[in-house]
């Protein structure tokens, strides 16, 4: 919800100019930009930015201050006056105007974008914008890359610095990506525009502009670490100690649980990690934290969720229900089937918002005791599964069948 204004401050409309400028500055501009510009009382934008219109502004200008603010204080106190606020190429792309679009409605607002980044760079390349993969790892982990690993993809990432692109063309060869092509595009639109390529297990290139874009195209190995696009990952992806929801029974785990966009799950009793990693793979938007007590289990958790493309996971250490307290309240729970803590599901029960979604699994005669009084008591649906997998039995083979897990699924009314 846009913030609320001084108390008798006058907001007159569309007091809030939003224009996109990229590297060819006031060139790359059109009539109605400029004028805006000439007009406005204040600007704001970094420093690089304010210094392509200096010669053409009149009004005050004012950096962003560092760190940057993203409640926009500053500028929110000015409104009713002439602002216009420089940002680059699409403010919409990754870009200030999203941070502004939250605060101030879209009637207050005139935006005026340029071109972005990636359409540039598309342009450059000659590549069909809805047919790749896009990824912002400004000021992000560079692991966020992961999950678009896929062969034959081709992805255009918007770095923070010079040194993205090696530590990028680094990372894809450890996960033998190596014969990855990889285009660096320099201060795109701009005087000084450049772009070079390099294998990723050959990178050399330096003297890389601050502002650049890196254009990969994916070419694998056969033991390339390829992250597959369905729910139920091969176990062998996670580090675990055998504390794993094994692939099968993660794969109807998901399926029950049913991810939807933005959405925050709790993983009570994570071990591995591997739910909430899942659940967070099934959308960019997904957020999940892993609930765990064993501090080594804890921090295998951590580097699961990296290796896995999905740094943002939240780790909790500690035991439930003490380590529930204060936490987000979620749209979805798992819980692990080992445990027999009526005090953790009553409790996940109290958490779990209007319509949420909970999912417990039992290995154990105690816990599925549990489930069954729950499904008794609350209703929800009640599901055995059995898993048997062939191994040999001396020159043989024979079924060897799983521990079969009772799942309780439930939705909160």
């Amino acid at each position: 919800m846009p913030a609320e204004r001084p108390h008798g401050a006058r907001v007159n409309s569309r007091w809030l100019t939003i224009v996109g400028i990229g590297e060819d500055g006031l060139a790359g501009l059109g009539d109605e930009a400029k004028q805006r510009i000439a007009q406005a009382e204040i600007i704001f934008g970094g420093k690089r930015h304010l210094a392509l219109v200096a010669s053409f502004a009149k009004g005050e200008a004012r950096p962003w201050p560092v760190p940057f603010d993203a409640e926009m204080a500053d500028v929110l106190a000015l409104a009713g006056k002439n602002v216009c606020v420089l940002a680059s190429g699409d403010p919409f792309f990754h870009g200030v105007g999203a941070t502004l679009a939250r605060k101030v409605k879209p009637q207050e607002m005139h935006v005026i974008p340029a071109p972005s980044a990636v359409s540039l760079a598309a342009a450059r390349l000659g590549w069909a914008l809805q047919d790749i993969e896009t990824v912002s790892l400004h000021g992000r982990p560079i692991d966020l890359i992961r999950p678009l690993l896929q062969p034959d993809a081709r992805i255009l990432a918007l770095t923070s610095d010079a040194e993205a692109p090696a530590a990028i063309a680094r990372l894809l060869t450890e996960l033998d990506f190596g014969a990855s092509p990889l285009t660096v595009l320099e201060a795109l639109g701009g005087p000084n525009e450049n772009w070079r390529t390099a294998r990723a297990d050959a990178f050399d290139l330096e003297n890389i502009n601050p502002l650049n874009v890196l254009a990969i195209e994916i070419d694998p190995s056969p033991q390339a670490r390829v992250l597959p696009l369905t729910s139920g990952l091969a176990d062998h992806l996670f580090d675990h100690d055998g504390q794993i929801t094994k692939r099968e029974i993660r794969a109807v785990t998901l399926s029950a649980l049913a991810p939807r966009r933005s959405e925050l799950l709790w993983d009570i009793g994570a071990g591995s990690g591997s739910i909430g990693i899942e659940w967070m793979l099934a959308h960019p938007s997904m957020r999940a934290i892993a609930i765990e007590a064993d501090p080594i289990r804890a921090a295998r958790i951590g580097r699961n969720a990296t290796a896995c493309g999905v740094p943002g996971l939240v780790v909790v250490e500690g035991s439930a229900p003490k380590a529930l307290a204060r936490l987000e309240t979620p749209d979805a729970i798992f819980i692990g089937g080992g445990g027999s803590d009526t005090g953790v599901l009553n409790a996940a029960i109290k958490a779990l918002r209007a319509g949420g979604r909970l999912v417990a699994n039992a290995v154990t005669l105690e816990m599925e005791a549990l489930l069954l009084a729950q499904h008794t008591k609350l209703g929800g649906d009640l599901t055995r599964i059995a898993i048997s997998r062939a191994s040999p039995v001396g020159s043989m083979q024979a079924w060897r069948p799983a521990m079969p897990v009772t799942q309780w699924s439930w939705v909160k009314p």
